[in-house]
């Protein structure tokens, strides 16, 4: 057969998907690179212990062995682990949805190096650990919140007592 009388398989394809074999094909790609970086990524930096309680998961990322040492040093150490005052209790769709969301957040900060010197809680997070403390001392602030008229700014424990979970 003559080399005129042949053709590639692009051209067959082409001819027989079009471009929305082309498009189709070019995003299958792209889809199928996200979800394998992804999945090495989740590997690579030992996704699976997030899902656990052990505070020095947290420790994996050099930007909170400050944060850790703190916290060990703090007085919650024997009895709170980062899960107890930084994941929601009441929900456990929540809490992993949470968990998502700050690791997320926390590996595209640390990939691309661009977190403060200083890192500061996020508004979410702030509610979450505002909760998380009512829940374990609820019994003992009960007093102080029924002072409080429904209009007044919520309790915040966490203006107090800043330093409490991470000590410096």
């Amino acid at each position: 057969m003559s080399r005129a009388g042949r053709t590639s398989w692009l051209s067959r394809s082409w001819d027989r998907y079009g471009m929305a074999g082309l498009v189709y094909s070019t995003l299958a790609v792209l889809v199928g690179a996200l979800v394998g970086l992804g999945v090495f990524t989740f590997g690579y930096a030992n996704g699976v212990a997030y899902f656990g309680s052990d505070p020095a998961t947290c420790a994996q990322c050099h930007a909170m062995d400050e944060q850790y040492d703190a916290w060990r040093k703090g007085s919650h150490a024997n009895v709170a682990t980062c899960n107890d005052c930084h994941s929601p209790h009441d929900n456990i769709v929540y809490k992993y949805v949470n968990k998502a969301d700050n690791g997320f957040w926390h590996a595209l900060k640390f990939t691309t190096e661009d977190y403060p010197e200083n890192i500061e809680i996020r508004e979410v997070n702030r509610r979450v650990t505002e909760s998380a403390c009512l829940y374990c001392h609820g019994d003992l602030v009960h007093g102080i919140q029924m002072t409080k008229a429904p209009e007044d700014e919520p309790m915040s424990c966490i203006r107090c007592h800043s330093d409490v979970g991470h000590m410096r």
